[in-house]
């Protein structure tokens, strides 16, 4: 009789323990987004019970809405394989520019804003046809336009920006509809559900499928017929007006300032990669990516109740930056299976 003796339990490393809490936490799809959402919300309700009142959560999602915005917009250029580090530049420039055109003149709003839309619009196609056509890596290229749009307000304002936004131009970031219950329904909250809705209904049509394939497997997506200059080109674009919608919101509130955006291109991307949309493209979702927003914003506050320093921010973003690129550098390495194609049967020869 021949006795077998028990194989060894092997022994897991560091690092592949570290790998397994990483796939869990960005690799965990929507739900884990989602479960700490609710963990963070909890936890802001605990040390300030008043926060749970209808006012103060329509307040907090008024506040959120410009980052869930950017978020949107940073989503579709990261699925894509890509990096958009000008938005936080671009609101900055767009509320500055506004507030010299209109100089507190309810007529010139609409004009105004149609221009903003105008320009944002010509941001993206600039970073996207100089990425997919030119083959400058977005982030050298977003890096540049950041660098440009600060320069060029500071130039044209001699540091010192002036005017003024009108009362109109303030309104959709600091009015909304009077109700009972919550006190005020912000436009910037319904302006918010109106953007998710198109970008669900965009993400789930050809275009979208388009894009996500695009991030995966772009050599794969080029052979089978995909133009993807004009996929990527597409997605600054949306990014850029709605970075442009978000300092619209943004200008209800802030001061008239350059430096009003500053940062918020990589708060956009903590966010992005919070909800699990992966660094490098091809997978995640627009929601969990609102989503991601949503948390880091509530993150945020439970940071101020806490009375914990503001500068802990930028370490926190960083964290989950470093965290979400080396998932991602993970993934990549991982060995992908293929399933191999029939071959067609040949025609019998005449």
């Amino acid at each position: 009789m021949t006795v077998t003796a028990p194989r060894p339990t092997p022994q897991r490393s560091a690092g592949s323990r570290a790998g397994d809490l990483l796939s869990r936490v960005f690799g965990g799809g929507s739900a884990t987004v989602f479960a700490l959402l609710i963990v963070v919300f909890a936890a802001i309700f605990i040390v300030n019970p008043s926060f749970a009142e209808p006012p103060s959560l329509m307040a907090f999602l008024k506040q959120a809405a410009p980052l869930m915005i950017l978020a949107i917009g940073q989503y579709f250029v990261i699925v894509s394989g890509e990096f958009d580090l000008s938005v936080g530049s671009l609101v900055g420039a767009q509320v500055v520019i506004a507030a010299a055109l209109i100089d507190g003149e309810e007529g010139r709003t609409v004009p105004v804003i149609l221009l903003m839309v105008g320009f944002g619009i010509l941001v993206g196609l600039v970073n996207g046809l100089i990425t997919t056509l030119l083959k400058v890596q977005s982030f050298i290229t977003t890096l540049g336009m950041m660098l440009v749009l600060y320069g060029a307000i500071r130039l044209w304002t001699g540091g010192a920006p002036t005017g003024a936004l009108s009362e109109a131009f303030r309104q959709p970031g600091r009015g909304g509809i009077d109700m009972a219950v919550v006190r005020q329904l912000p436009w910037a909250l319904m302006i918010l559900v109106g953007v998710v809705i198109v970008a669900v209904a965009v993400m789930r049509s050809s275009y979208g499928r388009t894009l996500v394939a695009t991030g995966d497997n772009e050599r794969a997506a080029g052979f089978s017929g995909v133009r993807v200059w004009r996929v990527r080109t597409l997605a600054f674009v949306v990014s850029s007006v709605l970075a442009t919608l978000a300092a619209i919101l943004i200008g209800g509130y802030a001061g008239v300032t350059a430096q009003v955006g500053q940062g918020l291109e990589f708060t956009a991307i903590t966010a992005v990669v919070l909800g699990g949309v992966v660094l490098g493209g091809g997978r995640g979702s627009v929601v969990a990516a609102m989503a991601g927003a949503l948390t880091l914003e509530a993150l945020f506050v439970l940071f101020n109740q806490l009375s914990m320093p503001s500068t802990i921010r930028p370490a926190v973003q960083g964290v989950i930056i470093i965290a979400a690129v080396a998932y991602a550098a993970r993934e990549r390495a991982r060995p992908r299976h293929h399933q191999e194609v029939p071959s067609q049967p040949q025609p019998n020869e005449a």
